[in-house]
């Protein structure tokens, strides 16, 4: 079981960059993520995906989202975001200023 915290390289996207069909927001886990924190710096609403086809969750503008999986302290830890997922986005309305961002977290070993 993991116990050191690890963040991952953080993923970005310029609003200029943002289009109104999903496109990758940055590489693919190479870790079995436990915490994603989405921060739409932008001031539009983002639709994210997790297949780059199925609208999965909105972020509005200038707010953020917190996906915590760590809540399971118990001895299943299998319960995390899976390596090689790939997460997109696209824009509801074009932003005019800002970036997206994906902060991502794993544990050592994961």
């Amino acid at each position: 079981m993991a116990n050191r915290v690890r963040f991952d390289q953080v993923r970005t996207k310029d609003f200029a960059t943002i289009t109104n069909a999903y496109t990758k927001l940055g590489v693919a886990f190479a870790h079995k993520m436990r915490v994603v924190h989405f921060i739409n710096g932008t001031d539009a609403d983002i639709m994210l995906s997790f297949d780059g086809i199925n609208d999965n969750a909105p972020v509005l503008a200038d707010t953020f989202s917190l996906y915590d999986l760590s809540s399971d302290q118990d001895t299943n830890e299998s319960f995390r975001y899976e390596i090689n997922t790939q997460l997109y986005i696209k824009y509801l309305q074009a932003p005019t200023t800002g970036s997206f961002y994906a902060v991502c977290v794993y544990g050592q070993g994961e």
